[in-house]
């Protein structure tokens, strides 16, 4: 058996939580999904146990020692290298599909874009983390960085969501060129919950029916 790995991008508050909760509710009656197979719902960083160590490393909102830039990057590689061990390689080789918030194009788009680290640089831990392994597909869900900020106007923001908005539309644009190089699926989160919901079902369904 042969697992999909599906993965949801975009900046905050585009609605990515809410669609991969849709989507893990709805692929396993999809009719896509082999029935011995599992479906296994997870994040970047933080979606193995090492990692959740290193989400608060990374993200805890520190303004007296917030780490650099590089330092950074290594931890979102670290916590990439562990989620392929422990978590993503084991489930598509026992054939499971994973569904993951975020991956190698979040790192780009924040790293590269936002933090202006070489992009070169940032593909070569790439390819020694991940070792070819690509995504089955992609999808982003694209909103401007106004349209983010109002969404989470009432959250506590993380480290990485205080950066401004500067910052956010250098990620955004970033997210924007990467999704048309790797050929993603964009999707416009500026529509309704099931609106898209629905988008992403038929793209799945186009794709992956048996």
């Amino acid at each position: 058996m042969e697992g999909k790995f599906i993965v949801i991008e975009g900046i905050d508050g585009c609605g990515k939580t809410t669609q991969i909760n849709k989507l893990f509710n709805w692929l396993p009656n999809s009719g896509l999904i082999n029935k011995k197979s599992k479906l296994i719902k997870t994040r970047e960083p933080g979606g193995s146990l090492l990692g959740k160590e290193i989400r608060e490393m990374i993200l805890q909102n520190n303004t007296n020692n917030p780490p650099a830039n590089l330092t950074e990057l290594l931890l979102y590689s670290a916590d990439r290298a562990e989620h392929l061990s422990k978590i993503i390689l084991p489930n598509l080789e026992e054939g499971n599909w994973v569904i993951c918030d975020r991956f190698t194009g979040s790192t780009l788009a924040y790293q590269g874009y936002g933090r202006d680290i070489p992009i070169n640089t940032i593909k070569k831990l790439e390819n020694i983390v991940c070792q070819g392994l690509i995504p089955d597909i992609t999808f982003f869900l694209e909103i401007s960085p106004q349209e983010s900020i109002i969404r989470r106007q009432n959250k506590v923001p993380d480290r990485i969501e205080s950066e401004g908005i500067n910052f956010l539309t250098k990620v955004n644009n970033g997210f924007k060129s990467i999704a048309l190089e790797n050929n993603w699926e964009i999707i416009p989160a500026s529509l309704d919950f099931e609106s898209i919901s629905n988008l992403i079902k038929d793209i799945l369904i186009n794709k992956f029916s048996l």
